[in-house]
């Protein structure tokens, strides 16, 4: 194919027609046109020639030039004579040349023979292809977390290929709910979860099954959510089956659990439809957890709530004719509101805590039986009135003993007395316990262990201050991981003594600082950037 005259016209009219027909900028079919053209000659001419070619945006024109590039000698080696020159022999080309000027000279255009036109056109197809990936990945990076309507084109191994308009995304097998199938040219709504740039092309990953396709799906049914006047807090799904979502009004007059159902459950009902008949649970928002969670719990009524907020765990107490409605079928209401709460939740019949309630209080009248050398009568009262342990009663203000009946000073007196000996001979003991086992004076002399820490401490191999100071947090005080999706508890050292991962911190980091690890100025430092960033971040969010 020669570029004539006569052909010069064809080429902008093909630009435009890819151009048109792939939804992307002429220049950019025109400039790979250039590219090819340019490959074509290089091989007519030689592949060391600096071959170039323009096309007249007007025209159609194709002009092939012959670049050369002025290099200066003593930093750079001519090696291609056909593009370089040298400044002495540019003087023949140029009055004055200086060290990277040009020199161009217009060449004839090239006849492009059956396999150089071939390579033409897959450099064309290849630029084309490209500026099509880019154009789709920049049209739908910001719609990552919106619902999308497209059309099934067909079904690869369980994933669901679909239309999206101008481009295809992928509807994988475990983003499906249910036992879901399509044929091709059905109708789908789904939610884009991720908008990925990849080497063949931008990756749109398709949901029905994310939590976010259910909040974003109440938020076309309902103009309150999207007003902004009602907010969906939180989220919780077993898809296909039953969800739980919470929601919040910001104005008082407006119920958010009304609205969201609507009229006669019309609102609700679309939502249910959209996700195959999955039931789902409105729920009011309570800044309060335990509140929250006994509205999560519905229908089950619950008799009482006990939180555990350093294990952010909570332990819930129903009837016993409530047990089986509280943890629903195969587990899925306790599941559901457990992640709609983001709290482990134990359930126990009234009956089991009232068992356990009774075993606790036998336990601690024999402690202080056993210890105080008290009548089962006298133990039992120290602990009616909320005494649990020895250090209690041994160094709590004397009035709080007092208000017990038949108690005056020296009953007080007598009492703490006894106790603070027991706990004196306690402490002893375990100090020459840990001793034994090789507890350097180090650790034992460290403010804010007790004695029966240190021991603790021996027994799991922490014998001197420096030991002390390579612990982690957790590891002293305990803590939660998640694992394969369950939360799975990490045993402290210290963990028996009520001992916060904030104290171990603390604790820790007093270690290091009088070893002379750490210096104090640099923590000082730190405190102050970490609380600028927060600051930082504080004032954009309020922009």
């Amino acid at each position: 194919m020669a570029i004539t005259s006569a052909n010069q016209l064809e080429l902008l009219q093909t630009a435009e027609a890819v151009a048109r027909e792939k939804m992307i900028d002429p220049g950019l079919v025109i400039e790979a046109m250039e590219e090819s053209l340019a490959r074509a000659a290089k091989s007519r001419y030689g592949a060391e020639m600096d071959i170039r070619v323009s096309i007249d945006r007007k025209t159609g024109k194709a002009t092939f030039t012959r670049v050369r590039t002025v290099i200066d000698p003593e930093d750079e080696e001519l090696e291609n004579y056909q593009s370089q020159l040298t400044p002495e022999q540019a003087k023949q080309y140029l009055d004055d040349p200086k060290i990277g000027d040009t020199i161009v000279d217009e060449v004839p255009p090239v006849e492009m023979g059956r396999i150089a036109a071939q390579s033409a056109k897959q450099v064309i197809l290849q630029k084309v292809r490209e500026a099509e990936r880019d154009r789709q990945y920049e049209e739908f990076k910001d719609r990552a977390g919106t619902i999308i309507n497209g059309q099934v084109k067909r079904e690869e191994y369980g994933n669901v290929i679909v239309d999206v308009g101008r481009g295809e995304a992928v509807l994988r097998r475990n983003e499906k709910i249910g036992r879901e199938s399509y044929r091709p040219n059905d109708r789908i709504r789904c939610y884009i979860k991720e908008v990925r740039r990849e080497a063949r092309g931008p990756q749109i990953f398709l949901s029905r099954t994310a939590p976010e396709f259910m909040a974003e799906l109440f938020k076309m049914e309902v103009p309150e959510i999207y007003d902004g006047i009602i907010e969906i807090k939180a989220v919780a799904r077993d898809p296909g089956s039953r969800a739980k979502i919470a929601v919040i009004s910001y104005d008082n007059s407006i119920d958010p659990v009304g609205a969201c159902v609507g009229m006669r459950g019309s609102r609700v009902q679309a939502v249910v439809n959209e996700l195959q008949g999955e039931k789902i649970d409105i729920i009011p928002w309570n800044e309060d957890a335990p509140t929250f969670l006994v509205n999560a719990l519905q229908p089950a009524e619950v008799s009482k709530v006990v939180l555990d907020e350093d294990a952010g765990k909570i332990e819930v107490v129903v009837p016993e004719e409530q047990l089986s409605l509280a943890i629903g079928r195969r587990g899925q209401n306790v599941r559901l509101a457990s992640q709609l709460t983001h709290l482990d939740i134990d359930i126990i019949t009234e009956e089991e805590e009232s068992t356990r309630r009774q075993a606790e209080f036998e336990l601690r009248t024999k402690l202080f039986m056993d210890t105080l050398d008290l009548d089962e009568f006298f133990a039992q009262l120290l602990v009616s009135e909320g005494f649990t342990n020895l250090e209690e009663v041994a160094y709590v203000e004397a009035e709080e003993l007092m208000v017990i009946d038949g108690v005056d000073d020296s009953t007080v007196g007598e009492l703490q007395a006894r106790a603070r000996d027991y706990l004196e001979a306690q402490n002893e003991k375990a100090l020459d316990r840990a001793r034994e086992m090789g507890a350097e004076d180090s650790l034992i002399g460290f403010d804010g262990l007790t004695p029966q820490m240190v021991e603790a401490l021996a027994e799991d191999d922490v014998k001197t201050l420096e030991d002390f100071a390579t612990c982690a947090d957790w590891e002293l005080a305990g803590g939660w991981t998640t694992v394969d999706g369950e939360r799975v508890k990490d045993e402290g050292v210290l963990e028996k003594f009520d001992m916060s991962l904030e104290e171990a911190q603390t604790l820790v980091m007093t270690a290091r600082i009088q070893l002379g690890w750490v210096d104090p100025a640099d923590l000082v430092a730190d405190e102050a950037e970490a609380k600028e960033g927060e600051d930082g971040a504080t004032e954009e969010v309020e922009a």
